[in-house]
């Protein structure tokens, strides 16, 4: 391991590849399965993965602060995957848009209940200096995961149906929660001298302001930020088949894995606000040449920016997040970061699918192109 990092952040990574590796091998095809299969528009996709994320959002700020308050994070993760792992294979029964709505709702509560503990184990088995590094290791073993997921959809696309592959993905899944196992906490959970706060509403008081406002500056982000089903969608929309979809889908991961280490790094010595601004922008940049692009080759060099976008924000501002928070509040500002920017998933799907269907889906981009450079010049102002 890097000095410094500890082995639970190798364990988690481990979880984590396990994790997406289902899930990829899922979630990619819910846009085409929705659209293609149940014949759902765009506008019930962009519904159902932002109200996924926004249910699952309220319980992460809740399982951060109960983290605290028992000093006890392995619980949580367990049961978050646990419930994520049996959610998977149903998604083989679902027959109506809205059976798939209900199954992608609870199959979120498994991460809302496990991400803000996990990422405070993370931080706790890290040092300070190389947190950024820590974080960027369990996103590249996530990101592994998710490619290999991708590349196992595409694969098994070829001779199975939707429903097979959904069915199949409860495997590394189950591999997964058995890993959480060998997960050790107990001493890795600081103490401190200051009683645990006795409710929530107080524990979001004892929460900097900086760390306020760097949350209100992601959260306006994430309402323009459409996710990756739009792009998904795009490349349906001129033409490319379900497989080429796949594919496209495959070199995203692909580059997100090899770029978010060194994001890390580079966040350890320059500081995060450069890095999550550069990311912001260059979603931008993303949107722009998704509003324009109408050939394969324009498409493969979107989905490869996207990447490398996603990569500088993902585990840079959960870093963030850590840094500007007090040491025995961690997972409550995780928690909160993840809620408040979960939250704002909900309005952010249904105003790209809404944009889509009743005017264009260039317009869809425009909309995300107009609120990511307004977070980048929130950001810039922005003074730790």
């Amino acid at each position: 391991m890097v000095k410094g990092v500890g082995a639970n952040v190798l364990i988690l990574g481990l979880v984590s590849l396990f994790t997406d590796m289902s899930s990829q091998m899922v979630f990619p095809l819910i846009p085409l399965f929705l659209t293609a299969t149940l014949g759902a528009s765009a506008t019930v996709v962009g519904i159902i993965e932002g109200s996924a994320e926004a249910v699952a959002s309220l319980l992460k700020v809740f399982s951060g602060y109960w983290s605290d308050r028992i000093k006890r994070r392995k619980p949580f993760v367990l049961l978050g995957y646990g419930i994520s792992s049996l959610m998977k294979p149903l998604f083989a029964f679902a027959f109506a848009w809205q059976s798939v709505f209900v199954i992608r709702i609870v199959e979120r509560v498994g991460k809302g209940l496990r991400n803000a503990p996990r990422d405070a184990i993370i931080a706790e088995s890290s040092a300070g200096d190389v947190r950024g590094k820590a974080y960027g290791i369990h996103r590249a073993m996530d990101g592994i995961g998710s490619t290999l997921g991708a590349v196992l959809a595409y694969i098994l696309l070829l001779s199975l149906g939707f429903s097979d592959i959904f069915l199949l993905a409860g495997v590394p899944a189950f591999i997964a929660v058995l890993l959480i196992l060998f997960v050790k906490e107990g001493k890795t959970v600081p103490t401190t001298d200051r009683p645990a706060p006795k409710s929530i509403r107080i524990s979001f008081r004892e929460l900097p302001p900086k760390l306020k406002q760097f949350i209100a500056v992601s959260t306006v982000f994430t309402l323009g930020n459409f996710g990756y089903a739009f792009l998904l969608l795009r490349a349906l929309d001129i033409g490319l088949s379900d497989r080429t979809a796949i594919l496209l889908y495959i070199t995203f991961y692909v580059v997100y894995t090899i770029v978010t280490i060194p994001a890390g790094t580079i966040s350890d010595k320059i500081g995060r606000k450069p890095v999550i601004i550069v990311g912001y922008v260059l979603f931008g940049t993303t949107s722009l040449g998704l509003a324009v692009v109408t050939n394969l080759s324009g498409i493969v060099w979107l989905f490869a920016l996207y990447g490398v976008f996603y990569a500088l924000i993902d585990g840079v501002q959960r870093a963030f997040v850590v840094d500007l928070s007090p040491p025995d509040l961690k997972a409550t500002a995780l928690g909160a970061f993840h809620t408040a920017t979960g939250l704002a998933a909900l309005p952010a799907g249904a105003i790209a699918g809404i944009l889509w269907d009743m005017i264009s889906p260039e317009t869809t981009f425009l909309y995300g192109f107009a609120l990511s450079i307004t977070a980048a010049v929130l950001l810039l102002r922005f003074r730790k």
